[in-house]
C-alpha cells in the first residue's frame, strides 16, 4: 500500500485561514512560521520607512511588506520577505492576490531561531528563483548582509553606510535601520 502526500498550490495558500501564523510553499509544502516579535517587527518597519520614502520621493517602483511571490509552478512556490522592492517597468499591471515572479529584491530580517544555515537555505533558493538581490538584515549582530548570484556576499555593520545599485540612490546608514 503507498501513501500519497497533497502538494498545495498557491491557490490553496492564498484562501488558508491560520492567523496569527505565516505560511510559505516551498515545491507544494507547506511551511509554517509563527508570528514575529519586537526586534524583528520594529527592525522591518524601521528599514521599510526608509525604503518606501525614498521610492516615493524618487519614482522608483514600491516596496510592501510580506507579499507572497509565486516563484515556480507545479508544484508551487511561494515565498514572502519581510519586505520587497519591485521596480516600476516590472510592475503592470497587478492582480489580486500574490505577484508573479520574484522581487528585485528580497529583505529578510533575521528572527532569533532563524539558523546561519537555513537562512542561507533561503537566500540561495531566493537567488535561484530570480530575485536579483537578498539582504539579510540581523537585528541581534546589527548587520545587513547583501547578496547576488555569483557574487561574494558584502556585510555592512552598524557604523557603514548601506548603498545598493538595486534601489539606485538609496543610502542609509545602517544604525538608522535598528534605531
Amino acid at each position: 500500500m503507498s501513501t500519497t502526500t497533497h502538494l498545495m498550490t498557491a491557490d490553496e495558500l492564498m484562501v488558508l485561514d491560520d492567523e496569527p501564523n505565516r505560511h510559505e510553499l516551498i515545491k507544494g509544502e507547506l511551511l509554517t512560521m509563527s508570528p514575529i516579535g519586537f526586534p524583528h517587527a520594529r527592525t522591518t518597519m524601521n528599514l521599510a520607512v526608509l525604503l518606501v520614502n525614498f521610492l516615493r520621493e524618487n519614482n522608483l517602483g514600491v516596496a510592501v511588506p510580506e507579499l507572497g511571490f509565486i516563484l515556480e509552478r507545479n508544484p508551487d512556490t511561494v515565498l514572502g520577505p519581510d519586505i520587497a522592492f519591485i521596480a516600476h517597468e516590472r510592475l503592470g499591471t497587478t492582480p489580486p492576490g500574490f505577484f508573479v515572479g520574484p522581487p528585485d529584491l528580497a529583505v529578510e530580517v533575521r528572527s532569533p531561531s532563524d539558523s546561519k544555515p537555513a537562512v542561507n537555505r533561503k537566500t540561495a533558493l531566493w537567488l535561484e528563483l530570480g530575485a536579483k538581490v537578498v539582504w539579510n538584515v540581523d537585528p541581534r549582530k546589527r548587520t545587513v548582509e547583501v547578496c547576488r548570484a555569483g557574487a561574494e556576499p558584502k556585510l555592512f555593520h552598524e557604523a557603514d553606510e548601506l548603498v545598493d545599485d538595486i534601489v539606485p540612490g538609496f543610502r542609509v546608514h545602517v544604525s538608522e535601520i535598528f534605531e
